[in-house]
This record gives structure tokens, sequence and C-alpha cells, in this order.
């Protein structure tokens, strides 16, 4: 599996639009928005799994396209070190 960064969501945007998005490029094995601690908003970025051949599909067609208002910025995801 190959874990993809999504940044620049709008704060409207649920997993489920996000899944079905990605899903166009391929099974999705799971989507993830990351909420702030303290006061549960979301951040506005979030993480998307799929297999490597779709998720590069994805990053290709989704990086700078717009989504719901906001141009996505979408590249495969640094492991945390």
């Amino acid at each position: 599996m190959t874990s993809i960064y999504v940044g620049n969501i709008t704060y409207s945007a649920t997993e489920r639009d996000i899944e079905e998005l990605f899903s166009q490029f391929g099974e999705v094995a799971s989507v993830k928005l990351i909420n702030d601690r303290e006061t549960g908003r979301p951040k506005g970025f979030g993480f998307v799994e799929m297999n490597a051949e779709a998720a590069n599909k994805a990053i290709e067609s989704l990086d700078g396209k717009e989504f719901m208002g906001r141009s996505l910025k979408v590249n495969q995801a640094r492991s945390r070190n």
C-alpha cells in the first residue's frame, strides 16, 4: 500500500468525499482526515492509502486540481521519522 498526503482540503469535506474523489483511480484502502486534538476541528489535510499503481495515477491527476473550491496538494506521504 502507498500512503498519499492530501493537503489544502476544505474543512467541510468528509472522508467519504475524499474516498469518492480518489476511487476513480482505483480501490481506496483507507482515508484518514486529521482533526485538531483540542478543538476537534478539521486541520485541512489527511491521508489516503491505495495500491502503488492507483496511487501514482491519483497523485498525477489530482495534484493542483480544484476540489470543493480549493486547490489540492497531493503527493506521496513521507514516513514519520
